[in-house]
């Protein structure tokens, strides 16, 4: 027997998105972090991004004029939260700083050791962009040179024997990470060293803590 109309299984309602200004581009923002973090910039084109946000492709480039814009807001975002990150590492040793840089290897390693993390946003797009004049590397400058800035205030502040010396090597041992996560993988022996070895170079480089360390 055939069932009515009325009888039929109803098809689930879409979901309705809002599409006001402010809603759509954190829409859009929020897919082009989950895409572009996730399978890079070149392998998504801004109709996966739209799809993704539940918009259509006006809605997109009203604010974003380019893809290139778009890729520009995404790393400013990037870099919001990790300076967000940083400074909250920084803060849990007040008047430490030589902990602080600890703390904050400490806090990467833990973040990198997430089954979903893909490295750093910026080292990706340093690989993906070789044009050192694309806005999308300048984002990259951008974020690199706050964190020499503040590595080399934190070093400083630790009354290093050579400051920009020890931030340089504690930047490399950044990238370190970023890099292991990728290749070893989560929670390998090479990724966990890296605090060890920040406490090393920390210890070489700051009379102040190795004297401190060494009544802990």
């Amino acid at each position: 027997m055939t069932r009515s109309t009325a009888d039929q299984p109803k098809a689930p309602a879409r979901r309705s998105v809002r599409t006001d200004g402010a809603t759509a581009q954190e829409q859009l923002l929020d897919a082009a972090q989950e895409l572009f973090y996730r399978d890079g910039i070149r392998a998504i084109g801004v109709d996966a991004v739209v799809e993704r946000a539940g918009v259509n492709k006006m809605s997109l480039y009203r604010r974003f004029a380019s893809k290139d814009e778009l890729v520009v807001a995404y790393l400013e975002r990037m870099d919001e939260g990790f300076r967000r990150r940083f400074e909250a590492s920084v803060a849990k040793h007040p008047d430490e700083p030589a902990r602080q840089m600890i703390q904050a290897l400490e806090d990467l390693v833990k973040r990198a050791s997430l089954p979903d993390y893909r490295g750093c946003p910026f080292v990706n797009i340093a690989c993906e962009f070789g044009d050192p004049a694309h806005p999308a590397r300048q984002s990259v400058e951008r974020n690199k040179n706050y964190l020499m800035t503040r590595l080399v205030e934190i070093c400083t502040a630790a009354e290093a024997d050579n400051p920009a010396e020890l931030a340089e090597s504690l930047a490399l041992l950044v990238d370190g990470i970023y890099a292991t996560s990728q290749t070893y993988g989560p929670g390998s022996g090479a990724l966990l060293a890296a605090p060890r070895i920040a406490r090393t170079l920390i210890a070489a480089a700051c009379p102040a803590y190795r004297k401190q360390d060494s009544h802990d």
